[in-house]
């Protein structure tokens, strides 16, 4: 059997169990996406929204990339942005990046990673940049790393909020808040670091008039 093969049996194993469980579990969820959430996560294997937040299906729209990066020109991330907000209603955005992670160690090293990767990992060396006064001065590298990742959230969340598609949301229908989470791959709590109330004022440059 190959491996593919064995994620379709484990799938045919998993929806008879839930039919047993509640018949009406698929037709139901067929008709039903109102989550309340929008969460922008890594794609590490490790940090499965719904399996760390205890959420079902339906409850948390969901976005995921190398090392939970907010870029202004990613389509892929503005068009589910755009979506989760304006269609969606949703009234909580959430980035989450996860203590070790393996994108934000590659982008704190000199390492050369070959040029998409080098592309996508200079938006987290931009952040060590903007910190490097207090990242320089944490001696411990895992504990520098681990602060990376926590200031590397935080800028994400600065990101988001200087998208119309926030602004506009803030100033229209009053949401959602804006919060920048990492999750212990030690412990797996996750660890609030960093939020953006509606209507926060960030630098006037970023900010909108006309919307």
């Amino acid at each position: 059997m190959h491996p593919y093969e064995k994620l379709l049996l484990e799938n045919k194993a998993w929806a008879a169990k839930i039919k047993l469980d509640d018949p009406e579990y698929f037709e139901n969820l067929a008709h039903i996406q109102t989550p309340e959430f929008l969460w922008i996560g890594c794609s590490d294997s490790r940090v499965p929204a719904d399996r760390i937040t205890g959420t079902q299906p339906g409850e948390i729209f969901v976005h995921r990339n190398v090392a939970n990066i907010v870029v202004s020109t990613d389509v892929n991330l503005l068009s589910a942005l755009d979506f989760a907000v304006t269609n969606l209603k949703v009234k909580h955005v959430i980035v989450c990046g996860h203590y070790g992670c393996s994108g934000v160690m590659a982008a704190a090293s000199k390492h050369d990673h070959k040029p998409v990767l080098n592309m996508w990992l200079r938006n987290i060396k931009d952040v060590y940049r903007l910190h490097q006064q207090e990242l320089d001065a944490i001696k411990d590298e895992e504990q520098r790393i681990d602060r990376l990742t926590e200031l590397n959230v935080q800028e994400q969340v600065y990101n988001l909020a200087k998208t119309t598609i926030i602004q506009r949301a803030w100033k229209k229908e009053k949401r959602p808040d804006l919060h920048g989470w990492v999750y212990g791959l030690k412990d797996g709590i996750i660890k609030p670091v960093f939020e953006m109330k509606v209507g926060t004022h960030i630098d006037p440059l970023y900010e909108y008039d006309n919307l």
